[in-house]
C-alpha cells in the first residue's frame, strides 16, 4: 500500500465510541481497493452486531461511499463526508428509484474520526448491521455491491458537487469471517503463471490455460493458495479459478492458452470441470492436485485500455507434514447439461439441484455416524443467475441454510468460508436452489459452460475427504417437452440434440429449436417453472476416479417441506423491528 504523508489531525472531530477507537491503528482485518487508480481504499471489520468502515481517499474534498443492490444510484444507501474547514461531517443519504439524493431523516451512520492532510481525507465510521430504516440496505452473507465517489470540493451549503468520472462501483462480501494467518515462511511451493497474456480491450474476458503440476514420490497437503498479481494489475485481475482436469491428456495440452468459453476453445479445456482452488484458500490439508489443472483467470477491464499483458497466476504451498484429515471439494447441484434450461422473458426462474441421501448414504459410509465437516461454499451461476441459496435437510426437516446469496453477481465469485462448521451426515438431502432472471432475453437459456448458458452449482470445502467428487440431478426431459406439445420423437436417438417426429409443427426439429419455436408467456413460464420443480430426476454420483452411480427419484413428497418453513429461514433482517 502506498505510504501517506504525515497526518495533520483536524482540531475538532468527534466524540469517540468507546476510548481508544479512533485510532487509525485500530483493527480493520479486510481492505480492497475500490478504482483503478488507487485512489480509494476501503478497510472494514465486524464489531459485533455493527460494521466499522475505514475510507482512504485521495482527496481533499467529500467522500461518498453507499451500497446498492444493482451497482447503480438508483434506490442506494449512501454516505457522505470529509472534513471542511477544520470540522468534520458524516450524513446518512439514500436515493430513490429516479436516483435523487435525499437526507435520510433517521442517521444510522455513527462518524468514530476524521482527518486530511494536503492531499488525501481519512474517515472511520460504524453502522448496524440491520438498522430497522426502510431507506438503508441490510447487510448480510450475500454479495454486497459497494458504490463509491469522491470530489475535489466539500459538500457545502449549496449541496452535493457532481463527481464526475471519480465514481464506481465493486462487488464485496462483507461478512466472510476473518481467516487466521496460515504461516508459510519454510514451506515449499509451486507457481502457476500466465505468460504474455494479451488482453483485449473490452470489458471483461476469461483466459484458460492448462499446467501439469510437478510431481511428487509421497504424499503432500496443499495448505496455502495465494494469488500472484502482475504489479499494477491489482484491478485488472479479477478472480483466478483452478479446475481439476481428466489424468487421460498428455503434455500437447499444455502448449498454449485459450480464451474461456470460446467456440474455438480446446476439447481438452472441456475436460476440467469441478473447481479444487481459488485465491486466497488457506489453512486447509488439500490433497496435492492431479496431474494437469486448468486455470481461469477473470480479466476486469472497463476502460477498454487496448495493449494489456499479464503474467498473473497462483502460488500453491505444500507440506509433506501432513494435517489431520484430507480436505475435499463436492460438486452439488444441477448436472451441467441442455436438460436444464430457463424460458424467455421471465423476471425470476427458481431451478433446483438435488444431491439426496440415496448418493450420500453410499459415500459417508465410512464416515458414520460422525460424516463430513463443510467450512466453505462456493456458489455457482452464470449471467443471468440473481440468487443461490444452499439448503440442507434432515430428517426432512429443513436445517438453517448451509450458504447464500441473494445478490449473486457472476463476475464476483469467491468461497463463502462459513462462520461454524456444519456436518453432513448419511441420510442428509442437499438442494442447491438457483434463481435466474431472463428478461432482456428473447430465446431460451440452456445448461452448458458458455457465460450466457446457465448453471446451477455449489462447491463444497469439506474434510475428511470421502469418495464423491461430484452429486448433481439431471430433471426428466420428456415431460418438459410434453409441456409444449411434442408427442414422440424418433427412436433409437441417433442424434444429439435428439429430433422430434410429431406433432407437426415440431416435425424433424431438435428439442432445442422446438422449445425455442415454442410462443413463451409469463404465464406459460410460470406454469413451466412450477411443472419442472416436480419433475423425477436421475441424481448422478462420481467417485474419484471417475466411476459413476445414479438413481432415479420422484420428489414430490421430499419436495412437500413446508414453504413457509423455507421462507422464514430465507428473511432478512433477523432484528426484531418494532414499530417500523
Amino acid at each position: 500500500m502506498r505510504r501517506l504523508r504525515p497526518w495533520a489531525l483536524v482540531p475538532v472531530l468527534v466524540a469517540l465510541l468507546a476510548a481508544g477507537s479512533g485510532s487509525p491503528s485500530r483493527s480493520y482485518p479486510h481492505s480492497a481497493l475500490l478504482d483503478g487508480a488507487a485512489a480509494y481504499l476501503l478497510r472494514w471489520g465486524r464489531r459485533g452486531s455493527a460494521l466499522a468502515f475505514r475510507l482512504e481517499v485521495r482527496t481533499r474534498g467529500y467522500v461518498g461511499f453507499g451500497l446498492s443492490a444493482s451497482g447503480g444510484m438508483a434506490s442506494a444507501d449512501i454516505v457522505v463526508g470529509g472534513v471542511e474547514g477544520g470540522q468534520p461531517y458524516l450524513q446518512d443519504y439514500f436515493t430513490d428509484e429516479n436516483r435523487v439524493l435525499k437526507k435520510d431523516p433517521q442517521q444510522d451512520y455513527h462518524l468514530e474520526y476524521a482527518m486530511e492532510n494536503s492531499t488525501h481525507t481519512i474517515l472511520a465510521f460504524s453502522r448496524e448491521l440491520h438498522t430497522c430504516d426502510t431507506n438503508d440496505k441490510s447487510i448480510t452473507e450475500s454479495t454486497v455491491r459497494v458504490i463509491w465517489a469522491y470530489h475535489h470540493k466539500d459538500m457545502g451549503e449549496a449541496g452535493q458537487n457532481y463527481h464526475g468520472s471519480n465514481r464506481g462501483t465493486k462487488s464485496l462480501r462483507l461478512l466472510n469471517p476473518e481467516k487466521a494467518e496460515v504461516s508459510s515462511a519454510s514451506l515449499p511451493y509451486f507457481d502457476l503463471t500466465n505468460k504474455d497474456v494479451p488482453i483485449p480491450d473490452k470489458d471483461t474476458t476469461y483466459w484458460c490455460q492448462m499446467f501439469k503440476i510437478p510431481v511428487q514420490h509421497e504424499k503432500h497437503h496443499v495448505t496455502k493458495v495465494e494469488p500472484l498479481i502482475q504489479k499494477g494489475h491489482e484491478n485488472l485481475v479479477h478472480h483466478i479459478l483452478l479446475y481439476q482436469c481428466s489424468s487421460n491428456l498428455n503434455d500437447s495440452v499444455l502448449d498454449y492458452g485459450h480464451e474461456c468459453y470460446h467456440p474455438n476453445m480446446p476439447d481438452s479445456f472441456f475436460t476440467c470441470e469441478t473447481v479444487i482452488f481459488a485465491w486466497a484458500i488457506g489453512g486447509e490439508g488439500f490433497t496435492y492436485p492431479p496431474h494437469f489443472v486448468l486455470m481461469e483467470v477473470h480479466y476486469d477491464n472497463p476502460s477498454y485500455t487496448e495493449g494489456l499483458i499479464d503474467n498473473s497466476g497462483l502460488r500453491l504451498f505444500y507440506t509433506p507434514d501432513l494435517r489431520k484429515y484430507d480436505a475435499g471439494v463436492i460438486e452439488a447441484g444441477l448436472w451441467v447439461s441442455l436438460f436444464h434450461n430457463i424460458p424467455p422473458g421471465m423476471p425470476e426462474f427458481v431451478s433446483e439441484g438435488h444431491c439426496t441421501l440415496e448418493c450420500l448414504e453410499e459415500a459417508l459410509g465410512a464416515e458414520r455416524p460422525s460424516g463430513i465437516h463443510v467450512f466453505a461454499v462456493l456458489l455457482h451461476a452464470h449471467l443471468a443467475g440473481r440468487a443461490i441459496r444452499m439448503r440442507h435437510f434432515r430428517n426432512g426437516e429443513e436445517q438453517k441454510l448451509l450458504a447464500y446469496d441473494d445478490e449473486f453477481d457472476f463476475n464476483f465469485q469467491e468461497f463463502q468460508y462459513l462462520e461454524e462448521e456444519r456436518t453432513i451426515l448419511p441420510g442428509d438431502n442437499l438442494i442447491t436452489e438457483c434463481h435466474y432472471s431472463t428478461v432482456d432475453r428473447i430465446r431460451m437459456t440452456w445448461g452448458g459452460l458458455s457465460t450466457r448458458n446457465e448453471m446451477c452449482l455449489s462447491y463444497l470445502l469439506y474434510y475428511p475427504r470421502i469418495n464423491l467428487t461430484r452429486c448433481a440431478s439431471i430433471p426428466d426431459i420428456m415431460e418438459q417437452l410434453q409441456f409444449i406439445g411434442v408427442k414422440e420423437i424418433y427412436r433409437p436417438v441417433r442424434t444429439w440434440p435428439f429430433i422430434i417426429k410429431s406433432p407437426k409443427q415440431y416435425k424433424n426439429l431438435s428439442f432445442m429449436d422446438a422449445m425455442n419455436k415454442f410462443k413463451w408467456s409469463r404465464s406459460e413460464g410460470l406454469s413451466y417453472n412450477e411443472l419442472v420443480l416436480k419433475l423425477p430426476v436421475n441424481v448422478r454420483c462420481s467417485k474419484t476416479d471417475n466411476a459413476e452411480w445414479s438413481v432415479s427419484l420422484f420428489l414430490s413428497i421430499f419436495l412437500s417441506v413446508k414453504k413457509e418453513k423455507a421462507k422464514i429461514l430465507f428473511t432478512w433482517p433477523l432484528k426484531t423491528c418494532s414499530n417500523k
